[in-house]
């Protein structure tokens, strides 16, 4: 393990102003957003929609990384450049998803953990000769009357250090997420308590696996009300919550942190990740954005698989990414939204 190789990475993709675009949605999760709009859901359609997120002239200024999906790293654009040669020409970082997805745990009916780590040294070694310089692996935690229990969290904490480790072995940089989810009636109260829990029990499996701290970035979700809960709180209230959770559970070693969207819409996620900024500009760590469909809704919306509205979505993605970077240096104002 290389650590300046690491840190130097980390640092390219929370650098200020900076945040990831994941757009490393599975074929089957693409295909449904493309159902939704009617666009045929073809894997030439697929390759095309995310050239044109990662091709806007600029990109590199807002965004510093970008996560594919396996179908994407192993695809060329348009003009045949590899992926990751074409995204590390312009600035941006390529990464890959290596987890194989979030399934029934044993035992614990309605509770999740991601598999994948069978086999993923290999397919480390795989992506890094491909040209992926950091990876992604998601949890699931959900919240309920019941949940989550000790095992789910313990569960998914290990298999996050255990492909922290790895990650780290290959010279990859890893991104820890571990996301407790939105859904569900709870309120923020409770959503604080079970993400201190998680990132505790996140943190002290890194410990356990000797992952070194200033070569991740960690990946978490907002302190936020349930989506169904009654009297939501608002974005004062998040941004507060947020900050003082994290600083109660990240050291201050850890390399970046960047959150991610978790079903709040495009200006929401934005708001609370500016006042985040506005709030305590002294944070002991790079606090940024990794957002999917927050950064992305708009352009796919606009693009429709037709390729007259190719120009016009890749501009509302680069206008997207424009606004998070601003909210990542405290500079936002939602009078800048512009309707799609």
């Amino acid at each position: 393990m290389d650590l300046q190789t690491l840190t130097d990475t980390t640092a390219a993709l929370v650098e200020q102003g900076r945040g990831i675009l994941a757009i490393d949605e599975s074929t089957p999760t693409c295909n449904k957003r493309f159902d939704a709009l009617g666009i045929p859901t073809t894997e030439e359609n697929r390759r095309t929609y995310r050239e044109l997120l990662v091709s806007g002239e600029g990109l590199s200024d807002h965004i510093g990384g970008a996560i594919l999906f396996d179908e994407t790293i192993r695809q060329t654009t348009g003009d045949g450049e590899a992926f990751p040669d074409f995204m590390a020409s312009r600035g941006i970082v390529p990464g890959i998803k290596v987890d194989t997805g979030a399934k029934p745990l044993a035992g614990h009916p309605g509770e999740l953990v991601t598999e994948g780590l069978d086999g993923l040294r290999d397919r480390l070694d795989e992506y890094r000769e491909m040209g992926a310089r950091f990876a992604k692996w998601r949890a699931v935690i959900t919240i309920g009357d019941e949940t989550p229990t000790r095992a789910c969290t313990e569960a998914n904490a290990h298999a996050l250090a255990r492909y922290a480790a790895l990650c780290q072995e290959a010279g990859i940089v890893p991104i820890v997420e571990p996301e407790v989810l939105m859904d569900g009636a709870h309120g923020i109260d409770r959503c604080h308590e079970v993400t201190a829990t998680t990132l505790a029990t996140v943190f002290e499996q890194l410990h356990t696996q000797d992952v070194r701290l200033e070569g991740i970035v960690l990946k978490p979700n907002m302190v936020i009300s349930g989506l169904l809960h009654e009297d939501r709180a608002g974005p004062d209230e998040v941004a507060e919550r947020t900050l003082a959770c994290l600083r109660d559970c990240v050291p201050a070693a850890v390399g970046g942190i960047a959150f991610l969207s978790g079903g709040q819409d495009d200006v929401e996620a934005t708001e609370h990740l500016d006042l985040m900024h506005r709030l305590d500009g002294d944070l002991p760590w790079p606090l940024t954005f990794s957002y999917g469909r927050a950064l992305q809704r708009s352009a796919l919306r606009i693009w429709q698989g037709r390729p007259d509205n190719v120009d016009d979505a890749r501009n509302a993605l680069l206008e997207r990414a424009r606004l998070n970077s601003l909210a990542a240096r405290g500079r936002y104002h939602a009078d800048a939204e512009q309707p799609v």
